[in-house]
């Protein structure tokens, strides 16, 4: 049974178990022999489904007791980001999914062809393939011939394990520390950590304006919001927004600002080296947001983003923001005559007498 706290919705729970490269199969024999396996699991109507081929040990299973399993790693989480002291506060932050059922082997073809359309979708998205249909020449004998089993959803069990039975202090510290250290993954965890303990306090470096919500790791479900705020920009004029679409998920760092009702109402993005040179791209915040300090909010945490943090050189462009840019310690150094408009090009010089990289995040005012 899992601890309340951590308990995942079911739609969380089953989107996870969708979007696992691969899930755990384990189960037993005829002859209550252990059977587990690693499959290419999709998940179609209420049912997690797999192939194989029609011999070997999956037909032992048909009719069997099973479970199903898929999780995924969220962060590391050291002792002394707790304690300075005791290493028993090391922990893994997870999501996990498990499905409790009975193994059934799946005979309607057109549910075979839906599985192994599925699973095409999942693993080759681009395509370039003739569509899977159970009647067409191409894949008739195919789907009469392949082994597809199934598990039902009805015992679907999430859990998402983010620092729950943490104090509010500890989660604090937690993402303070997770930001510094700036990992691969970790960034994405703040945000996670974060929605799942509502109750802490908000860090420094994600302090934004009243109403509204700094999101560390935009990404797919983001994009085609940001797509809209974007399109009509001057400096987005004439790129489809499917290329907007695909720069945005194509940054380095890509942070954004959401209101009280979940709408996306800021954005900002960096493409950077991670040692010499980062361009920031795309700083944008909704009409009816503008004036109240959320562009230098979304400009304080993408200039401190682990991604840019430690570029010695930032640069942008903009036509008529340079006054939000300038306080961060950005400077014309050229100006740009385009179509009888001036680009100021800007740079950010942030390499101290010691060579070591530099913020200046702390002269910067905030909430302006």
């Amino acid at each position: 049974m899992r601890r309340e706290i951590f308990r995942m919705d079911r739609a969380s729970a089953v989107a996870l178990l969708a979007r696992a490269p691969v899930v755990h199969l384990g189960s037993t024999t005829h002859d209550s022999e252990p059977v587990l396996r690693v499959v290419h699991g999709v998940v179609v109507g209420d049912h997690v489904l797999f192939h194989g081929a029609p011999v070997g040990e999956k037909m032992d299973v048909i009719g069997r007791r099973a479970v199903v399993s898929a999780e995924e790693i969220v962060a590391s989480i050291p002792s002394y980001f707790v304690d300075p002291e005791r290493a028993c506060p090391a922990t893994t932050l997870y999501r996990s999914v498990q499905v409790h059922g009975t193994v059934e082997r799946i005979e309607a073809p057109y549910l075979k062809a839906a599985m192994l359309t599925a699973l095409m979708k999942k693993h080759q998205p681009e395509g370039g393939y003739v569509p899977i249909d159970a009647e067409h020449p191409l894949y008739k004998k195919a789907v009469a011939g392949v082994l597809v089993l199934g598990v039902s959803l009805e015992r679907l069990d999430g859990k998402a394990k983010l620092g729950q039975n943490r104090t509010p202090a500890e989660v604090g510290r937690i993402l303070d520390l997770l930001w510094a250290r700036g990992a691969p993954g970790d960034v994405a965890a703040i945000d996670l950590v974060r929605a799942a303990n509502p109750s802490a306090a908000v860090p420094s470096f994600l302090e934004a304006p009243a109403d509204t919500t700094l999101v560390c790791a935009m990404g797919e479900a983001d994009a085609d919001e940001a797509t809209a705020l974007l399109v009509g920009t001057y400096w987005c004029e004439g790129t489809p927004p499917d290329r907007i679409r695909k720069s945005l998920l194509g940054s380095s760092a890509w942070v954004g600002a959401r209101d009280r009702s979940g709408t996306l109402v800021g954005t900002a993005r960096a493409i950077a080296d991670g040692a010499r040179r980062a361009w920031i791209y795309d700083v944008i915040v909704a009409n009816a947001w503008r004036g109240r300090g959320l562009g230098r909010a979304l400009m304080r945490l993408l200039l401190d983003h682990p991604a840019v943090r430690g570029a010695e050189t930032v640069l942008l462009r903009t036509r008529d923001a340079m006054k939000l840019y300038e306080p961060f310690g950005f400077r014309t150094r050229h100006v740009h005559r385009t179509d009888g408009r001036e680009v100021h090009e800007m740079i950010l010089g942030r390499t101290a007498a010691n060579g070591e990289a530099v913020c200046p995040l702390a002269s910067a005012e905030k909430g302006t």
